[in-house]
């Protein structure tokens, strides 16, 4: 099978071995997205060597489970040993010798098949098109936010980032009833928001708004975004940091002693509140997409990823 690989930084579309099964279920994958990780990864992020990607959707080719044969599916993308008591109570996200999908020690979803254990699968409503469904990964890592923090509709929240990330969280945020601003450098992006009624500034405008948040989301992966988040913030705030990147950001530690500031890190949600929310059409995926490529042409479709003003980049095997 085809299979878009990073080794020592260098990226390859290459013929590998199409995965064995053995105790897990083998996916034909039929759409992967391309995410600003695996941008990092093949600029190593994590250090990871094999096939990227990890988010997708796709045909269940073998499994023990019959009744999933022939269905189509998305895969949340942590696999954990399924015997540490964070897997026993039905959350591997965090089992210390977790694999993940496209990330660690783990082939990813940039390839014409995957394994992923039958209990990480969940079946794709018919209503939701697999340009939708292949969403649903970074969807729920937006609706992992409300995981994290608790947001009612007395809150101001602000998140910080009109990237594909960004605007995924601003309308999720915006969905709970706050007050929700997005922030971003990009009118024709800020304008997919603003379709679903979510109130956009641009940096230099929202410097106005100091001091005035209960909680910021910061996913723009970039210093100057860490810093507004904070500027943004009210005494006793919460920032949520959804940002994965190489490198390292300087953070003023008196300041948010001083403000009693809590920094809460926010990755993987959870994939059922995300499917139901594209079932519903509740969220604006459809404009988040730029362009689609061949798995063939999967090089050239990660340049274009990192292209300024390009979304989401489709591969399909």
């Amino acid at each position: 099978m085809l299979a878009l690989r990073v080794d020592k930084k260098r990226l390859s579309v290459r013929h590998i071995p199409i995965p064995s099964a053995e105790t897990e279920a083998l996916v034909r994958v039929t759409l992967s997205g391309i995410c600003n990780t695996d941008l990092e990864i093949a600029r190593g992020y994590a250090g990871f060597k094999g096939t990227i990607g990890h988010e997708f959707v796709g045909v269940v080719e073998e499994c023990a489970d019959a009744s999933l044969v022939g269905k189509r599916v998305v895969g949340e993308i942590n696999a954990g040993c399924g015997k540490c008591s964070l897997c026993l109570s039905g959350d591997p996200r965090h089992c210390p010798t977790r694999t993940v999908l496209g990330i660690v020690g783990r082939d990813g979803a940039h390839a014409e098949y995957l394994r992923l254990p039958r209990q990480n699968l969940f079946p794709v409503p018919a209503k939701v098109v697999d340009e939708y469904a292949v969403f649903t990964e970074p969807l729920s890592a937006a609706c992992g936010i409300l995981e994290r923090v608790s947001i009612d509709k007395s809150d101001r929240v602000a998140v910080i980032g009109d990237g594909k990330l960004g605007l995924l969280c601003a309308q999720v945020v915006a969905l709970t009833g706050a007050q929700s601003l997005l922030v971003g450098k990009h009118k024709d992006k800020l304008q997919i928001a603003e379709r679903r009624g979510v109130e956009t500034s641009t940096p230099k405008q929202a410097t106005r708004l100091k001091r005035q948040f209960d909680v910021v989301v910061e996913a723009s992966g970039a210093a100057p975004g860490f810093q507004l988040a904070l500027d943004l913030l009210r005494p006793k705030g919460k920032l949520v940091l959804k940002s994965t990147f190489t490198g390292t950001t300087e953070i003023d530690a008196a300041r948010i002693v001083v403000d009693e500031i809590s920094i809460v890190g926010s990755r993987c949600g959870r994939f059922q509140p995300a499917i139901d929310l594209l079932s519903k059409g509740a969220i604006n995926v459809n404009d988040l997409i730029s362009e689609e490529y061949q798995l063939s042409k999967g090089v050239h479709a990660m340049r274009r990823a990192g292209t300024k003003g390009v979304l989401k980049v489709l591969l399909r095997p």
